[in-house]
């Protein structure tokens, strides 16, 4: 797609209200839900450090609106030494010439590297939570697609790239469609769907399907 192209799709999505009304629907429901949360919080922080010690946050540089870096927060999960990527992986990524293939499902780790209580905090999203504190400082939207690493946005192609027009979520349309079950083709349309049909209907959709889908704790890992 051309860069003309590109900002017509930026400038037809982008109202000023919609973006308005969505930057403070991202500050006023995070701002409750870390309140009403803390206890969780503190809880989780206080049995993560019990059972693995410290830090009992994980933090990662994901790619967010605009190919701009940031800092995202998760309750770490893993033994700090876990590595996040083998070898065999970045190796075969050297040949992704024409973008992300289609078929790829990345996973952060192996099963065996998660420890239990990381287990039952993937499995309901609750190692996620974190992530209100970044929504409310703006790096990331309620609603978007899910921030990525470099790893793979130094190699998307320019269709994939699209992805990238919006603020990152904490949750998206591909994960009320699938969650990590997605391969990276179809987690792309999903995505790029979003971008094109974006709006304050479709986000309050999407946030009311997300509670139904972290209960039910499908495709998760």
């Amino acid at each position: 797609m051309k860069q003309r192209e590109m900002e017509t799709v930026q400038l037809v999505r982008y109202s000023k209200s919609y973006v308005f009304f969505k930057r403070i629907l991202d500050i006023v429901l995070s701002t409750v839900l870390l309140l009403l949360l803390s206890p969780v919080l503190l809880l989780v922080s206080l049995l993560l450090y019990m059972d693995d010690g410290s830090p009992v946050i994980f933090k990662q540089t994901r790619i967010g609106l605009g190919e701009k870096p940031f800092v995202l927060l998760k309750f770490r999960t893993m033994p700090w030494v876990a590595p996040f990527l083998n070898d065999e992986k970045e190796d075969s990524k050297k040949h992704w010439i024409h973008g992300v293939p289609d078929d790829f499902v990345f996973k952060s780790s192996c099963p065996s590297e998660t420890t239990k209580l990381g287990e039952f905090l993937r499995k309901y999203s609750v190692d996620e939570l974190p992530q209100l504190i970044n929504v409310v400082k703006g790096d990331m939207s309620l609603v978007g697609p899910r921030p990525e690493v470099s790893n793979i946005t130094d190699y998307y192609n320019v269709e994939q790239k699209k992805r990238l027009l919006v603020k990152p979520g904490l949750t998206g349309y591909a994960q009320v469609h699938g969650r990590s079950g997605l391969t990276h083709g179809e987690k792309i349309s999903s995505d790029l769907y979003y971008v094109e049909s974006r709006s304050l209907k479709l986000d309050i959709r999407i946030l009311l399907l997300t509670v139904k889908h972290v209960f039910k704790a499908e495709n998760s890992f």
